[in-house]
């Protein structure tokens, strides 16, 4: 083969290493793009909750903190919410106990997770999921409230469940107890702890507390 030839070849195989790299540059971009949208649905939902002033993060519950939420709502029954529900487990094992048991929880993943494996221990029916914020909710229709809290949240969430909660309510709060309630009993020792609070005795300590400094005189002088 001549010198010439050889040189033809080169030149028409150039414009096809030119089109396979390109092409290849095409496939390697499309799949970084698609990686990184991926990783932002993943993401986003973990991450937005931790911007907001306060969050609820998603820390599962032990299987101590689960026995002794379970205990605490012995020989309760009726209706049953878990605030900031996270994987579902706490509202699946009240619904296996005869509770009408719902969650909230703003990370729409955790919340199709909980659909799912509600429906995969057979407790469907006696569940649901809602992706919402605790604070646009009212929990009026619940005679039974779990809450996995933060201590930076608990004192405004005590004005919340004192105004809609029923005076039969009973309020278990886990890892973290709210800021002036007095509690009937608590179960548990260190992060298992839970403290079990009674609807008609915060309202009734807190509605003449809260009396009592509104009607407090100010001295002039």
């Amino acid at each position: 083969m001549s010198q010439d030839d050889l040189l033809l070849d080169s030149e028409q195989a150039a414009p096809k290493v030119a089109g396979s790299r390109s092409r290849l540059g095409l496939v390697v971009t499309g799949v970084l793009a698609g990686s990184l949208v991926t990783l932002y649905a993943v993401s986003a939902p973990f991450v937005a909750p931790a911007l907001r002033k306060v969050c609820l993060p998603f820390v599962p519950a032990t299987p101590a903190q689960l026995d002794n939420v379970l205990a605490a709502l012995r020989g309760r029954s009726g209706t049953l919410v878990d605030i900031g529900s996270g994987d579902g487990r706490i509202v699946i094992a009240a619904a296996k106990r005869g509770f009408q048991a719902s969650g909230f929880e703003l990370n729409p993943w955790l919340v199709w997770y909980s659909r799912c494996k509600a429906w995969r221990e057979g407790v469907r029916r006696s569940t649901s999921f809602h992706i919402s914020d605790l604070w646009k909710v009212s929990f009026a229709q619940y005679s039974n409230v779990v809450i996995f809290g933060v201590p930076e949240m608990m004192e405004r969430l005590e004005l919340k469940l004192e105004t809609e909660l029923p005076s039969t309510a009973k309020v278990v709060a886990c890892r973290f107890p709210f800021p002036t309630w007095v509690p009937e009993r608590t179960a548990g020792k260190g992060i298992d702890t839970v403290w079990v609070y009674d609807a008609k005795a915060f309202k009734s300590q807190n509605g003449v507390t809260r009396t009592a400094k509104q009607d407090t005189p100010t001295l002039s002088s």
